[in-house]
């Protein structure tokens, strides 16, 4: 993120973190302060046929769709308590929007992007194109233009602009990584980010961080503590998405997957790779974590630990409130896919 990349932002005690209105989301996974692992998507070739690769068709049951689906029905709590800390700060609203007027920058990464990547549509990677309306439709928001750009890092991220459509970029070697269902377990986390308007509240929060290097003398005391605050509101909000990912696939496995994945998965061994002994793991990592060094370990990073996500969507996903959720759900007909 010169944009901002919510895998790796580059705040320090030293010296203020450059940025613009344009808001970049990764769904990394062990994205710290200074660096990031971001997400990759791409196909997985089945067959060739006629001298063309092929590729496998999207296709699951007929999903349940969530008609009146707010925000607020699926935020984690710490990121509900967190965006309540941004809006209650007095006049943060109007200067963030301010700036978010429409820049140079954000005219560039746009022509960037539709110069280097393949825009999706129903006449080009119609599959890609199905999942994310049928997600889309799903949580209730209007669907992004979706890109797939070349990349051996595997990353999924979105861009907020001002004045114009957002949209989401896929890497190919994500696409390598997943499955189709957990490929859109992705884009539906990346819609969890605009459903949720994480970008405005991102860029609110780090002009926080950035407007304490001015006070004299606590200056420096106050931004290490605001960017403290501002990493666990990070963390809460990927919590959020993960939350987001699991309302479209509408199968825990099928988000702790892509976790697992991200974490220690490759093409090669994807069919061995086993989710519940990922959370064997998870729940092996609570008990060893329980000290200063684990806290130290994860105070830093803009993405909760890929155990600790698993964790938290195992249990979210037997909780009442996302069987509630799924009560209020309607069966998606044919004709809206």
């Amino acid at each position: 993120m010169a944009s901002l990349v919510l895998s790796s932002l580059c705040f320090t005690s030293q010296k203020p973190c450059s940025f613009t209105s344009s808001l970049r989301f990764s769904f990394g996974v062990l994205a710290g302060s200074r660096s990031a692992a971001p997400l990759t998507v791409g196909f997985r070739p089945v067959k060739r046929r006629n001298g063309r690769i092929r590729v496998s068709v999207y296709s699951r049951a007929s999903p349940l769709v969530f008609r009146d689906l707010d925000a607020d029905d699926f935020r984690h709590p710490l990121d509900k308590q967190n965006t309540l800390i941004l809006k209650a700060i007095p006049g943060l609203n109007e200067l963030g929007r301010a700036l978010l007027a429409g820049t140079v920058t954000e005219q560039i990464m746009l022509l960037e992007n539709i110069g280097t990547s393949v825009l999706v549509s129903k006449d080009q990677l119609p599959e890609l194109h199905k999942m994310m309306i049928e997600a889309a439709g799903i949580l209730n928001i209007e669907s992004p233009d979706l890109y797939v750009r070349q990349s051996p890092v595997p990353n999924a991220y979105t861009l907020a602009i001002s004045g114009k459509k957002p949209f989401v970029v896929i890497h190919t070697s994500l696409v390598e990584l997943l499955t189709l269902n957990e490929l859109q377990a992705v884009l539906a986390h990346e819609l969890g980010h605009l459903k949720c308007d994480h970008g405005v509240w991102l860029t609110f929060a780090n002009l926080l961080t950035l407007g304490a290097y001015t006070v004299p003398g606590l200056g420096a005391f106050l931004a290490q503590t605001l960017e403290e605050q501002l990493f666990r509101w990070l963390r809460a909000a990927e919590l959020t998405c993960d939350r987001a990912a699991l309302l479209v696939a509408q199968d825990p496995k099928v988000v702790i997957s892509v976790l697992m994945k991200l974490a220690g998965g490759c093409p090669s061994m994807a069919d061995q790779l086993n989710v519940d002994a990922f959370l064997e793991q998870a729940r092996s990592y609570d008990k060893a974590s329980s000290s200063p060094v684990g806290n130290a370990q994860t105070r830093q990073l803009s993405h909760p630990l890929p155990v600790l996500r698993a964790r938290e969507i195992d249990e979210w996903s037997r909780s009442n409130e996302y069987r509630s959720l799924l009560k209020r759900a309607t069966q998606m007909n044919v004709v809206e896919k």
